[in-house]
């Protein structure tokens, strides 16, 4: 499905704007936004101190958010500023709308929206290039206009190289503004400005000064630039986005469209600049009328940084990873002779980001946040890899022969298929987390049958010298199994699980349990009989690494002396707790990432329906160092932009060296899902 495609696809249900409430996420402004101190919400005062003083350098006004809350403001907050080519970002939203109505594609060829598109000059007609003109090309840069907003000659083919310009957007406005026939500033005032709190004082859209001020007999707007606004406005204009489109109950731009704005367009990264080069490689880091840092240009800097930027450097950063949204208007800053494009922006990017000391807080987290992980930059729901439709659960291990061994449930594992629905199966997967191949393993002595809790199903996997063992859960209790020969073969144990270990997993350390931190294997459980009972906490228990088997040989996490050591109890019933959140503890894993030394665990967050959860809910990403805590939160929602599935996992063969870059195996849509993480980290 071309990215065009998935946008169509979403427009009936966006376009109703379905409330669904969330707990525990991040506030939105009312009439005045929340304030709280820098220190409340894990920053560094001083180095925001940093951000204002050079932001003041070009005078103007300026606003910090984190976490729907001002940690800092300056300037004056009612002055409306012309926010020259910002206006651009605000006309990619325009188009979003489109596409979330239903109204227009990005594959739209604009001769088919606009007459005489593209002329006068008259020149441009023969050069045969202009019925090739996409909405996508105007709105990436990529359609060949001259760089100012009137009708400008045409420099080079579509999509042969990238020139930054104002005529291209302004031909997209005057398409939206004949498909829709309306003027889009009162469009835009309708279906996203007033929604979002921007009322006309806040914000004026100038009538168009390149072109005849009608167009049809309907007012003319330009997207090149045009718009004037406080920093109220620029800032809920950035909030909008920071949420993936979602105001309070309200879905107003698709978060897939979101996703496309702010990340480099396909087909797009590594073309040339047309003429002098004064963006440097802009194809890199520009996506939909948004500038990014996606190619790490700015180091310093998350990369999934994006932001709005008009001349007298007008700026609305949005910084997901963070939860950090930052608006500035004023004078232009000073740069240097020869100086890189971005390198003006710097010392505004750099300590904004720097700034962030923990994880994004959330009310509803068990955990405070993390300060050694303080944020998580997820690849846009567009590259997520789905494999093995209709199948769910996947625990997985990375496993002496340098593969992945998994397990799914209630489906059919990889193409080609197996014949028969399983709610046990195993599977093999090979290749990197961007493109893996998965091979199912049939082993009768495994396999088992039944949908939902009337079928065995995996709830952990772990290889330890070169044996494997799967925990299998909906067995009346749960049962150890294993198997010498790479998964053919597998004997079961003659004892189950009881007290409270419905739903085990493993712990996992690196390739065939490399890297453990002792001679144990650690198992972790909600404290719960059955996998579909929400528990109040995670329980803990280790046993030899040869002794797996040993009923008796297991030992439970009881209580932390006095000096922070675990003590282990041989009694079930003496089992403490290793991790609590009261009446949302399901389904986990637990992986180690040995570069920053920390346990990573992955919890579902339960809903009243459990199903649902393979297309929308929640989950949490915890750390800690050591297995038993103390955990700090990581990542922490009620709703995800896609569907977490009733698992998650971050297998330790797709960790990098760094610690940074991880891959999240989930099941969610039904599926064998992969999409990139990247940590962000501090000392």
């Amino acid at each position: 499905m071309t990215p065009s495609q998935r946008l169509l696809a979403v427009t009936v249900s966006f376009a109703i704007g379905l409330p669904c409430p969330a707990r525990g996420e991040a506030p939105y402004p009312g009439a005045d936004w929340p304030r709280a101190d820098p220190a409340e919400l894990g920053m560094d005062e001083a180095l925001l101190a940093r951000v204002r003083d050079y932001a003041l350098t070009g005078e103007g006004s300026g606003m910090v958010v984190r976490s729907g809350r001002v940690v800092t403001a300056w300037g004056d907050q009612d002055r409306r500023y012309d926010l020259k080519s910002t206006t651009k970002s605000f006309g990619a939203a325009a188009l979003g709308l489109a596409i979330t109505e239903g109204v227009r594609s990005l594959d739209d060829l604009a001769v088919d929206l606009v007459p005489e598109f593209g002329v006068s000059p008259q020149a441009n007609r023969g050069s045969g290039w202009l019925g090739e003109i996409t909405l996508r090309h105007l709105a990436s840069q990529t359609a060949g206009f001259a760089k100012p907003g009137g009708f400008e000659p045409l420099l080079f083919r579509p999509g042969t190289a990238w020139h930054y310009s104002d005529g291209g957007p302004n031909w997209l406005a005057d398409a939206l503004t004949l498909s829709y026939r309306r003027d889009l500033g009162e469009l835009m005032f309708e279906r996203l400005f007033s929604p979002i709190g921007i009322g006309p004082d806040d914000l004026t859209w100038r009538a168009n000064s390149y072109r005849p001020k009608q167009l049809e007999g309907i007012p003319r707007r330009e997207f090149g630039s045009g718009i004037s606004a406080d920093i109220d406005a620029m800032a809920r204009f950035g909030y909008l986005h920071l949420r993936q489109g979602r105001w309070k109950d309200r879905q107003i731009l698709p978060s897939e469209f979101v996703d496309a704005v702010r990340t480099p367009v396909e087909g797009v990264v590594g073309l040339p600049e047309f003429g002098d080069g004064e963006h440097g490689n802009a194809s890199d880091h520009y996506g939909l009328l948004w500038w990014n840092n996606a190619d790490g240009m700015i180091p310093e800097v998350p990369r999934d940084a994006y932001w709005s930027w008009g001349l007298y450097d007008s700026l609305i950063v949005v910084i997901p990873s963070l939860d950090v949204v930052a608006a500035r208007a004023g004078k232009s800053w000073e740069r240097e002779d020869g100086a890189a494009h971005y390198d003006v922006l710097r010392p505004f990017l750099r300590p904004l980001a720097a700034s962030v000391q923990t994880a994004p807080p959330r009310a509803d987290a068990p955990y405070p946040p993390s300060e050694r992980i303080v944020g998580v930059d997820w690849a846009p729901a567009r590259e997520i890899v789905r494999l093995a439709p209709g199948s769910d659960n996947w625990p997985t291990t990375w496993a002496d022969d340098d593969a992945l061994y998994t397990a799914y449930g209630d489906g059919r594992g990889f193409r080609p298929f197996v014949p028969e629905k399983l709610s046990l199966g195993l599977a093999r997967v090979e290749g990197p987390p961007d493109a893996p191949v998965g091979d199912n393993l049939r082993s009768p002595s495994l396999e088992r049958t039944g949908d939902g809790p009337r079928g065995a199903k995996a709830s952990g996997i772990l290889m330890v010298d070169g044996v494997l063992y799967l925990l299998a859960r909906n067995l009346d209790d749960a049962q150890v199994a294993r198997s010498t020969d790479r998964g053919a073969s597998w004997t079961w144990a003659d004892w189950r699980f009881t007290d409270g270990f419905g739903c085990p997993t493993f712990l996992n350390f690196g390739r065939d349990y490399a890297g453990a931190r002792d001679e144990f294997i650690y198992v972790y459980s909600p404290d719960a009989e059955t996998a579909y009972e929400p528990a109040d906490r995670l329980v803990l228990a280790r046993v030899p690494r040869d002794a797996v088997f040993e009923r008796d040989a297991y030992e439970f996490f009881s209580w932390l002396d006095g000096e922070g050591s675990p003590t282990w109890s041989r009694a079930p019933a003496d089992r403490a707790a290793a991790f609590e959140n009261p009446g949302r503890v399901y389904r986990s894993t637990v992986s180690f990432n040995p570069a920053i030394g920390r346990y990573l665990l992955c919890q579902t967050l339960p809903d009243e329906d459990t199903d649902a959860i393979r297309f929308s809910g929640g989950f949490g990403i915890y750390e800690a160092p050591e297995p038993w805590g103390p955990w700090r939160t990581v990542f922490y929602t009620e709703r995800w932009d896609v569907g977490p599935g009733e698992t998650q996992v971050l297998p330790t063969k797709w960790m990098g060296d760094d610690g940074q870059t991880a891959h999240l195996v989930f099941s969610g849509d039904d599926a064998f899902s992969v999409r990139r993480a990247r940590f962000i980290l501090r000392d």
